[in-house]
């Protein structure tokens, strides 16, 4: 079948790591075709189904030119066998309209994953509110009193902002609360925007360990993102280092209670963000993270994540 990927420009593609990348390069062994677009490509216009602009691309193996374009054309997106969302955060006016479009391409008949409305109604930081039994002593407010409060509490806690990623506009305040008052007037804008407060997990020099849900199964391997030096952020954004490992029975334990319920959901691929024994995010926009876990354990998530893709689309899901 033919393949649309929403993704970032190719051009920008870290081919060494990026998952999408991985993702492409199953899918054309497996002897489907690929096209790629980006999210400002998207078109729809009254009495038409929606349309993208895309490049039709082969990969060619070659580590520097690694796909060459075949051609050019402007389609609906309900002709393709699959359309795969993967743009990566922000999360933002675009990425919400985007998901508008998308949701009338489902209505053209397109299969879309992962879906739409599931990639609205779960951003990537709140989704945690709603399995309590999982997550560490959390609040989200804009309130500067509030965020005082759950201070004196906890004594060593974590700030930030509900629209970051990669470990943008992280934060920790200790016992002292040495800046409080000038960290959460920077994120919330003195009063006029929410953010996250969670106390802090002495677990996370361990890993910020990403356990991937594909299908509503889990890959039976994390990645630890270790901080290095000073740092208390393990994001690989941030530079922490990635050390795969296989899931622990908590993580086992989270991954089997969240799976089912974010595949019935419409996620056909979720990242679970877990430190300790604790789950911090749930991101749903473009999880990553597979080339590591094949590079360190020779398990090839790309397989598994493109047998559930297939599985999916057979089944009409």
């Amino acid at each position: 079948m033919n393949l649309l990927f929403i993704a970032d420009p190719l051009e920008s593609f870290k081919i060494y790591k990026d998952t999408t990348f991985a993702m492409m390069r199953e899918a054309q062994r497996r002897g489907h075709r690929i096209s790629a677009c980006e999210q400002q490509d998207l078109m729809w216009q009254r009495g038409s189904a929606v349309m993208a602009h895309v490049r039709d691309i082969t990969l060619t193996g070659d580590a520097t030119d690694w796909f060459k374009e075949t051609g050019t054309r402007a389609v609906a997106l309900k002709e393709f066998g699959a359309v795969l969302m993967r743009k990566d955060p922000p999360f933002d006016s675009e990425y919400f309209y985007a998901t508008h479009l998308l949701e009338q391409a489902e209505r053209d008949g397109a299969k879309v994953f992962n879906k739409p409305r599931a990639l609205r109604d779960h951003p990537e930081k709140l989704a945690i509110m709603e399995f309590p039994q999982f997550i560490g002593p959390t609040l989200v407010t804009r309130d500067a009193e509030d965020i005082k409060r759950f201070h004196a509490e906890h004594q060593d806690i974590i700030l930030k902002p509900l629209d970051g990623m990669g470990g943008m506009g992280i934060f920790r305040v200790g016992p002292d609360g040495l800046n409080l008052g000038s960290i959460t007037e920077t994120l919330n804008r003195h009063g006029a925007q929410s953010l996250m407060v969670q106390k802090f997990l002495p677990e996370i020099v361990k890993g910020d360990k990403r356990v991937l849900v594909i299908g509503g199964k889990p890959v039976p391997f994390s990645l630890a993102r270790i901080p290095q030096g000073s740092e208390v952020r393990g994001n690989l954004a941030a530079g922490g280092k990635g050390v795969a490992q296989p899931l622990s029975t908590r993580d086992l334990e989270i991954a089997e209670a969240l799976g089912p319920i974010l595949a019935a959901r419409g996620l056909l691929l979720a990242g679970v963000d877990v430190i300790g024994d604790y789950v911090t995010e749930i991101n749903v926009t473009s999880p990553t993270c597979f080339q590591e876990i094949h590079d360190q354990m020779g398990f090839d998530v790309a397989a598994m994540f493109i047998d559930a893709l297939e599985q999916a689309v057979s089944a009409g899901l």
